[in-house]
């Protein structure tokens, strides 16, 4: 597909946070950014006058956007410091500072040490983060290390130089910071059991940890230790408001690439994440036809094979969602659980986003293409034998009890056609029964269709559930149209859609297009019968006792109105005042309405 200007490809972005990627005619890579809402940001670029001359130039150079959605603005902050130092873009050079991230490191040795770090060095050591705050990894290491006690000193404490007597005690163990396994007064078992809590902390498992500081908070509690107890509960707040874990970037994953498929009825559209040292260093979508009605499979294998290929991807191993064939070289992982999960997740939700900024750009480039793929939609999901170009939508219209009114609105394309919407007073039902009115409504509707010999609908909607549309069902019956015309309900509370003769309502995708037409006209109906029936009150509440008057008609008591204001100073109005308003017949008809009415 032919790329959209960049006002089309602005306009598709979401209201989300995430990163975005400015690239020339050339594909070359300008700029990233982050942004807490991708939309809002990005079209400032273009909206706003710059004084930088560089920006300015930049600006000019753009001919192509890309973005990737992520969970929190902190998500975005650390996958751009990721981006920009693998992809190193050319405006960021001057832009940007090369601002490196803490980590908190346990360290892989005997009696494990565990403390901030700004690099990361591959010995084994376990490594969390990156952290965007400084003091959050330090109130973090406080934390653990007030509930675990742990060495700070850089000994190498092997048993055979503990034996030998070489280290001593330092004030870190007589102050209660440290247990002091250099003497070996901590065992290495005892020691690892409070690493691998720590480990659990940092991870996010607070289960261990909670009920520890319960028991000591409580302990505490008994002896009269108030201030400690309350120290402890404080950081227990702070540790529970803590997310631990970046959704972005995870150590603990590395050299990997993953793949995600969404597709529909006409086309596929894969996610790719390149993964390097536990951060995305690349996302890329790709839209791929289908022809002969592939499946999910084969589409991702074919796409896996395309990207790998074109971003020379190294990596030996695929997280897919599903098993795929990619010979034996490549292994191929299906997380269900944890932190792989959580990254196919967000690969996933990144190819879902791409598919409505596709159909946002074809609404918008090409409407056709646009509407006849609704259409397409819409008969695969209301599983309808013909596409439902031509639908209407009835809903009902009475406040306790008054002026009972319905309304239809009609849809052509996926379209309102507000020429033929149609309003109706009840005729044949007393009283608020909104099942009656609805049989009356679509008799009366699809009666005058027939009579006028015009088109009928290819699908009915009535705004309720199973008792209106049996009430539409049985209009339908009387005028020999039922099983013609396919006719659904819409109930309100959880947007369950009824068939007739099914028990079981069809739910749909809260974001389906198929979902969103129904729910439109089912407010477009209302909203018009809301209209009609406002109106037709209006006009019964300005009826007056002037209508009641015998020669009096609805023009001269406008008139009357509008020049004494009120019916009341029409009443006490005399002869005279009135006869220059209306004349003087009709001023001595008011005269002597009001003297028979006094009697």
């Amino acid at each position: 597909m032919e790329l959209p200007p960049l006002e089309v490809q602005i306009k598709t972005l979401p209201l989300l946070p995430g990163v975005y990627l400015y690239f020339d005619k050339k594909d070359k890579l300008l700029y990233v950014g982050k942004a807490k809402k991708l939309k809002k940001r990005v079209s400032s670029y273009f909206t706003k006058s710059h004084d930088s001359f560089r920006i300015k130039t930049m600006v000019k150079n753009i001919h192509r956007i890309e973005h990737i959605v992520v969970d929190t603005e902190t998500d975005a902050l650390l996958l751009e410091n990721s981006l920009i130092k693998s992809r190193n873009p050319r405006y960021n050079i001057m832009l940007r500072d090369d601002k490196t991230y803490p980590w908190l490191v346990i360290k892989k040795e005997r009696f494990p040490r565990v403390f901030l770090t700004r690099k990361m060095i591959k010995d084994g050591s376990e490594y969390f983060g990156p952290y965007t705050s400084v003091r959050t990894v330090r109130t973090l290491l406080e934390l653990v290390k007030t509930l675990y006690p742990i060495r700070t000193c850089n000994y190498d404490l092997q048993q055979d130089k503990i034996n030998e007597g070489k280290f001593k005690l330092c004030l870190e163990y007589h102050i209660g910071n440290c247990k002091g396994p250099c003497t070996g007064l901590q065992h290495e078992v005892a020691y690892n059991r409070s690493i691998e809590a720590i480990r659990g902390i940092v991870k996010g498992d607070f289960k261990v940890a909670v009920s520890y500081f319960t028991e000591l908070m409580q302990v505490h509690a008994v002896n009269m230790e108030f201030e400690e107890a309350q120290q402890l509960k404080e950081k227990l707040e702070i540790l529970t408001r803590y997310q631990a874990k970046s959704t972005v970037v995870n150590p603990n994953i590395s050299n990997v690439d993953v793949f995600t498929i969404v597709s529909d009825e006409a086309a596929g559209y894969v996610n790719y994440l390149q993964i390097n040292y536990g951060a995305i260093t690349r996302s890329h979508t790709m839209e791929l036809k289908k022809q002969l009605d592939e499946d999910d499979q084969q589409l991702l294998e074919l796409a896996i094979i395309e990207l790998r290929t074109r971003f020379d991807s190294q990596s030996t191993e695929v997280y897919t969602q599903f098993e795929v064939e990619l010979g034996e070289n490549l292994k191929v992982t299906v997380p269900k659980l944890g932190d792989k999960k959580r990254v196919i997740d967000l690969s996933e939700r990144n190819a879902k986003f791409f598919r409505q900024e596709q159909f946002k750009t074809i609404k918008i480039v090409d409407p056709d293409r646009h509407t006849n793929r609704l259409m397409v939609q819409m008969k695969a999901d209301l599983h309808l034998d013909e596409e439902p170009r031509h639908l209407e939508c009835f809903d009902n219209s009475n406040i306790q009890g008054t002026n009972p009114v319905a309304a239809c609105v009609v849809f052509k394309n996926g379209k309102p056609s507000k020429k033929e919407y149609r309003n109706f007073n009840i005729k044949t039902v007393e009283g608020p029964d909104d099942f009656a009115s609805m049989e009356e409504v679509v008799y009366r509707r699809y009666r005058r269709l027939l009579e006028e010999d015009q088109p009928l609908p290819q699908l009915i909607i009535v705004d309720g559930g199973k008792g209106q549309l049996s009430s539409g069902v049985t209009a339908l019956e009387r005028l020999g149209l039922r099983g013609k015309i396919p006719i659904i309900g819409i109930a309100k509370r959880l947007e369950e859609l009824f068939y007739p003769n099914d028990p079981v309502p069809l739910y749909l995708d809260k974001r389906s297009e198929t979902l969103k037409v129904i729910q439109q006209m089912r407010n477009e109906a209302h909203r018009f019968g809301i209209t009609h029936h406002r109106n037709k009150r209006s006009k019964q509440a300005i009826e007056t006792e002037l209508d009641k008057i015998s020669g009096v008609g609805e023009k001269t008591v406008v008139d009357l109105l509008k020049h004494f204001r009120s019916v009341k100073r029409v009443k006490t109005a005399s002869k005279t005042e009135l006869a220059e308003v209306v004349g003087a017949s009709k001023a001595q008809k008011i005269i002597d309405f009001y003297k028979d009415e006094k009697k």
